[in-house]
């Protein structure tokens, strides 16, 4: 997993596909980069779903190897998770005999790679560090990830921050950099390592960071079921600082299509615009049979971004995820609130706990680890709030740690 490639002065933008699985993600997926690519820019279209059904859509040969030609300035990859946890390994195993005889190589060596896979965060690290090197490679202004099912790509989304905060728990960097220092040639073989998976997943979190050139775009349909669980994923996206730019809206039938619909009081178009909190919403009608090949991507391509909508540029409006300020008082009286862009969220699955200089959020059963402004770090948490969108922690001065 070597991160020596050479970063571009500006990455590819990256868009994930998130919602409602099935054909209907990819096929807004793959509309999405065809449309781009004939607005002249550089295209990938890439599937994490172990799934995949690009080949099924696109109606050519997508394989799960290197990116190959769909279209003129368009690419298509399904990327195989599963086999780059298992190309990893062998590479470190075959390091191991190289590093003289000792119980723990050979234990460590005799391991199979299908005994790794299922290793949490695994595939989903290795996935997310080809995405990160494929955007800083400079073949492409575009990347689209068909991403799995909801729950499966909230998880994706989520395993680097999950892998790296669980690793630095059991076993902290400062103890690691000690352990280089000893004679057990393995065991710097082993820091070595997750050294290099750190580095990687550091990568991967600033591609996730970015919010000027990754975003998510969530994929539902005008049934009140899953409008309920898209409501979902923008409150997880939120907890998870992720932005999205945009949800599009698959199979909408021309009454759900009409002007009253869209802005008459209590529609889901309207209920949905709110939800979405500033992000652009897009709709497809209902076809009259399911689209399969490139002529199809396209005709719904030009439904789903009309008027001159960028496919390629990051859309709707944009709030910073955690905004800190001073409310009141002044030195040790003084009163700091930290607040958290986090709509939609179910108050009863909210939790909140404070590790060392983090806070730790919970919402509708994720986690989040939020690094604390330094003036926070001095601070004890004096109350919390829901106020409309935002997730209101309040701070005061600790007195035992706060400058006279």
């Amino acid at each position: 997993m070597s991160s020596d490639v050479a970063a571009p002065t500006s990455p590819a933008r990256v868009q994930f596909f998130v919602g409602k699985g099935g054909v209907g993600k990819s096929t807004l997926a793959a509309a999405t980069a065809q449309h781009a690519a004939r607005t002249g820019a550089r295209v990938l279209l890439v599937s994490l779903d172990q799934a995949h059904s690009l080949t099924d859509v696109l109606g050519v040969p997508v394989s799960g190897g290197d990116p190959e030609p769909v279209q003129e300035r368009w690419d298509a990859l399904e990327l195989d998770s599963l086999g780059l946890v298992e190309t990893w390994f062998r590479r470190m195993s075959a390091l191991v005999p190289a590093s003289g005889d000792h119980d723990h190589g050979v234990q460590f060596g005799a391991l199979e790679p299908e005994e790794i896979v299922g290793l949490p965060g695994a595939q989903e690290v290795l996935a997310l560090h080809r995405l990160a090197a494929l955007s800083r490679s400079g073949e492409y202004d575009l990347i689209v990830v068909d991403c799995p099912g909801a729950a499966d790509a909230l998880r994706t989304l989520a395993a680097p921050s999950m892998v790296a905060d669980y690793l630095e728990r059991v076993w902290p960097q400062h103890r690691r950099m000690i352990a280089l220092t000893g004679s057990d040639p393995r065991l710097v073989l082993l820091v070595s390592a997750l050294e290099r998976l750190t580095a990687a997943m550091e990568e991967i979190r600033s591609l996730l960071a970015d919010r000027a050139h990754t975003s998510v775009r969530v994929v539902t349909t005008p049934e009140g079921v899953v409008l309920a669980q898209t409501r979902r994923i923008l409150a997880v996206a939120a907890l998870s600082a992720l932005r999205v730019d945009a949800v599009l809206v698959n199979n909408v039938s021309a009454q759900e299509d009409s002007d009253e619909a869209r802005t008459g009081g209590g529609g889901r178009f309207t209920d949905l615009a709110d939800a979405a909190c500033g992000a652009a919403v897009l709709s497809v009608p209902r076809m009259a049979c399911e689209p399969v090949g490139l002529s199809d991507l396209s005709r719904i391509a030009s439904l789903l971004y009309a008027e001159e909508v960028d496919a390629v540029s990051v859309l709707g409006a944009d709030s910073p995820p955690v905004r800190v300020t001073h409310e009141s008082g002044s030195g040790s009286e003084s009163v700091y609130a930290m607040r958290m862009h986090l709509p939609l969220v179910d108050p009863a699955t909210l939790t909140l706990g404070r590790v060392e200089d983090d806070l730790v959020v919970g919402a509708e059963g994720a986690r989040r680890r939020v690094r604390l402004a330094s003036v926070l770090r001095r601070c004890v948490v004096a109350g919390a709030e829901l106020d409309g969108t935002d997730l209101v922690v309040r701070f005061t001065p600790d007195p035992r740690v706060w400058p006279r």
